[in-house]
């Protein structure tokens, strides 16, 4: 399975690659929710791979696909995570392909085209950037962490800008990327120290789940609790800033 999704990612991330800057015709969602053609492909180039190989497999997709989700194995997948980046040509974008194996996550793939980064997680077998063993920070004091936060503080701004403020006199800066994708992946080498986001959605998070685990990371809900392909919203980070985080906000 992890053959699979590392070559259902690369060749999305190639096809992303190759129409960057393309962009013709922009679509909503709602709420500055915006898609293009481009999402939609990269979403069948990933869930066509997934159906020849698994067909009883479940799949659930942010563009269209929501198929079988009650099955033992569930594909979680964000075809262009970083949507608003690649609009305006901003680099920042990835490919997120996670597995679901009886509620656990099992399985992680996040692949950076621009970069040509490939980072992967598998349950009990490490997490890994082009091959080569990745950790979460080490760090225990929050006044030395560097964070990213939500940049959607419009959908509960009362409740975002109140936590922002306690999160900006407690740590060292705060970053927001527009890709969980690249948030992720950076938790997961220990280049970040810690995120939180209240509107991610499964299938921009879910890639992230078993490759920060595997990384010695620590990754739940913003309730503390293990996240399912349901949940809305996470805290991530090694244990103890885990912890601090979550008592503070």
């Amino acid at each position: 399975m992890i053959n699979l999704a590392v070559e259902a990612a690369k060749e999305a991330g190639k096809f992303l690659l190759d129409n960057f800057g393309k962009v013709n015709k922009v679509y909503s969602k709602g709420d500055r929710n915006l898609f293009t053609e481009i999402d939609k492909k990269a979403e069948e180039i990933i869930v066509e791979k997934i159906k020849i190989h698994f067909p009883s497999h479940g799949i659930l997709g942010e563009e269209k696909t929501k198929e079988n989700l009650e099955r033992e194995y569930l594909w979680i997948i964000d075809p262009l995570d970083g949507t608003h980046n690649y609009i305006r040509n901003i680099n920042i974008f990835g490919v997120s392909i996670g597995l679901l194996y009886k509620g656990k996550f099992v399985l992680g793939v996040i692949y950076m085209p621009y970069e040509d980064e490939l980072y992967v997680g598998e349950k009990n077998n490490g997490a890994y950037k082009n091959g080569k063993r990745i950790s979460v920070s080490l760090k225990e004091n929050l006044k030395e962490c560097s964070i990213s936060f939500d940049s959607s503080i419009r959908y509960a701004p009362s409740r975002m800008l109140k936590d922002l403020d306690k999160l900006s006199r407690n740590v060292f800066n705060i970053r927001m990327f527009g890709s969980s994708a690249r948030t992720l992946s950076y938790i997961a080498e220990g280049k970040l120290d810690a995120a939180v986001e209240y509107n991610d959605k499964p299938w921009d998070f879910a890639a992230g789940v078993c490759l920060i685990e595997e990384a010695g990371g620590k990754f739940t809900d913003l309730n503390g609790e293990y996240p399912t392909y349901e949940t809305t919203g996470y805290i991530t980070a090694n244990s103890v800033i885990h912890g601090k985080i979550k008592n503070l906000i």
